[in-house]
């Protein structure tokens, strides 16, 4: 697991340059190797926006690029490879039927996930990659990606640079917020498994013996 401090203590000696790239270089690993401090260390990144050391919209800008790259990254692994490591047995908790399912899923909602994905923390390349295996359209999921990675860092950049020196506090901020959509996701997903679990005893229930005719009379 990263050293968040030591990274922030790195990234205080770089120049505007290496900060740049490390704010894209996080911004794209998190997406292809989870989990990353993406949005603790863009908190911290937008306290020099404040000072003048980088600029407000190359952060943002760089931020979006960095997401969306990511994005495609473990898209076209998806896409190209996804079903073949399934069927290798080489991700072990990725089975044959899950693929089937979330390729329904996708079919339902697809866009709408993509849609929510960046703020999905702790799912993003787990989503992309699925989005791959599921042949969704490049072009509109890229749009997609690139309009839920735009809102969800100008948020986090907006915050950090309100926060400016207390930018720690925006951390626990994240952690709530990390919490509350867990919850969630918990509980849709226990839902959904409670009302597949329903449908399946109803569809294997034995249907009921009609009832024998009456004895004729003597």
């Amino acid at each position: 697991m990263m050293d968040v401090d030591s990274i922030i203590e790195w990234l205080r000696g770089l120049p505007p340059a290496g900060i740049y790239i490390a704010l894209w270089f996080t911004t794209y690993i998190e997406n292809v190797f989870p989990p990353s401090p993406s949005d603790v260390v863009m908190l911290f990144i937008a306290t020099l926006i404040g000072v003048g050391t980088i600029g407000h919209i190359p952060a943002i800008t760089i931020a979006t690029l960095g997401s969306v790259m990511g994005f495609l990254t473990a898209f076209i692994i998806g896409r190209r490879y996804g079903r073949r490591l399934v069927e290798s047995g080489k991700l072990p908790f990725i089975t044959e039927s899950s693929v089937t399912k979330v390729d329904s899923w996708f079919a339902k909602y697809g866009y709408w996930v993509i849609v929510a994905n960046r703020f999905l923390a702790g799912t993003r390349a787990v989503i992309s990659f699925f989005a791959g295996m599921s042949k969704l359209d490049l072009k509109k999921t890229t749009i997609l990606a690139a309009a839920s990675a735009l809102a969800w860092n100008v948020a986090i950049i907006e915050l950090g640079a309100f926060l400016g020196q207390n930018w720690q506090e925006g951390v626990g901020i994240l952690r709530q917020y990390g919490l509350v959509v867990t919850i969630i996701l918990g509980a849709l997903i226990l839902f959904m498994a409670v009302r597949w679990f329903i449908r399946r005893r109803r569809g294997t229930s034995p249907p009921s013996s009609p009832s024998a005719p009456p004895a004729s009379a003597p």
